[in-house]
């Protein structure tokens, strides 16, 4: 596990300089944290984000980080809400909760449709938001980078009645992690480091690889998703010969040739190909990018996928017709990186009962600390009470949700616990 986990911090420095970060909503929505969505055996949380303007019955998309990552670390790593924005659709980011923060696709609580693990967990994120959002629950999809890659795969596999379609940015096949039993090294069998795997030296026939996703849901005899799949010719963490077991895997699945009928380059060093027809909304998609490893996706590459899944449509959503929720009381936490003579302090919001149109939360400083810096709030003064307020984009809060702020400071963080106040 120690592997597992020095390799991919190295590989998230990568993807975290490749990425575009996009610029914060000009709208009132918000990254908000949902804590009781329904059945969750490895207890993963789940952000949401909503925007503003959506159709009455919006799509939903499921975006899942990479290993050492979090659902917000990838809202704010990635273009998926800045495009949600535009086109009206609902993101979910659920967040591991394990150590190393990689998602479970080893174990066979993973790789089944009835899951027991992550994928169960997930699944129930999406079944709370199609009932509280009443989501088309035809036009439901999940992407995910590396770890998220992995669980793009698996949840295809477990769950073709739920998804639609998926896009993994430099993934592995269903089932390519799976545990062996009785690994001394993962006496869990679950969320294991697969070297085989990858190395990219698991090598099996198309039928073989779908076979294994037949597997996962005996019986199964409804429509499968489409895929799409990114990967870096570079890559050594999950390394290329995987993109195209992956390929094998998924036109078996989905009953085409593995020949290509288009290839083309949409950016220079990029090649696509195109599976079973030669349209935006293939059955099976691979983009292979030259001289690049694991630090996927670059900017751009979110659009593809939304073009994908058929929701780059240039029709302006309406507004959402409901007016702002009254506002309610609300409690606040800090959580802290410390350093000598500095530290980092997370604030994180949660309303009550009620929906919060606003909010102030108010952290007493101990003597000798100094604020230096804020974001996603505005403060008032620097040092002994400092009063921080929400900004434009996330004073609205749902019943029961949550949305974090930060700030930084020197000498010693507060010690004593933040006041909150609905404005």
């Amino acid at each position: 596990m120690r592997k597992l986990w020095s390799v991919l911090s190295a590989a998230v420095l990568a993807l975290a300089t490749a990425v575009v970060l996009p610029a914060a909503p000009a709208s009132a929505a918000a990254l908000t944290e949902v804590t009781s969505f329904g059945a969750n055996p490895t207890g993963l949380r789940m952000h949401l984000y909503v925007p503003d303007r959506r159709p009455a019955e919006p799509a939903l998309l499921v975006a899942v980080h990479y290993c050492t990552g979090s659902g917000p670390a990838f809202y704010s790593g990635s273009e998926f809400a800045s495009l949600a924005d535009q086109y009206g659709f609902i993101v979910i980011y659920p967040s591991a909760t394990r150590s190393g923060n990689c998602f479970d696709v080893s174990s066979p609580g993973a790789l089944t449709h009835n899951s027991t693990s992550d994928p169960a967990g997930i699944v129930s994120m999406v079944r709370y938001v199609q009932q509280q959002y009443h989501t088309d629950v035809d036009r439901t999809f999940v992407t995910g980078a590396s770890s998220g890659g992995m669980m793009t795969n698996v949840l295809l596999g477990d769950y073709p009645d739920v998804f639609a379609a998926g896009s993994a940015f430099m993934g592995v096949p269903f089932g390519c992690f799976a545990a062996t039993a009785g690994d001394p090294a993962n006496p869990a069998n679950q969320a294991g480091w697969n070297s085989t795997c990858s190395s990219g030296q698991l090598i099996k026939t198309p039928a073989a690889w779908g076979d294994l996703v037949r597997a996962a849901y005996p019986g199964y005899t409804g429509r499968r998703p489409r895929m799409q799949l990114f990967h870096g010719a570079t890559d050594t963490t999950l390394a290329y010969p995987n993109f195209g077991e992956e390929i094998k895997q998924w036109t078996n699945v989905l009953g085409v040739s593995q020949t290509p009928v288009a290839t083309d380059t949409p950016q220079s060093g990029w090649t696509r190909t195109r599976y079973g027809a030669n349209i935006v909304q293939a059955p099976v998609e691979g983009i292979s990018v030259a001289n690049v490893g694991h630090s996927l996706p670059l900017s751009g590459m979110a659009r593809m996928a939304i073009a994908f899944f058929g929701l780059d449509t240039t029709t302006t959503p309406p507004t959402d017709p409901t007016t702002p929720p009254p506002s309610g009381e609300c409690t606040a936490t800090v959580s802290l990186n410390s350093w000598t003579g500095g530290y980092v302090a997370t604030v994180r919001v949660t309303a009550g009962a009620a929906a919060l149109s606003g909010w102030t939360v108010s952290v007493p400083l101990p003597t000798g600390s100094a604020v230096t810096s804020t974001w996603n709030a505005g403060a008032t003064g620097s040092s002994g009470t400092v009063s921080f307020r929400n900004v434009a984009y996330n004073g609205t809060v749902p019943a029961g949700g949550s949305v974090e702020f930060g700030f930084q400071g020197t000498g010693s963080g507060p010690g004593a616990a933040p006041a909150c106040q609905a404005a």
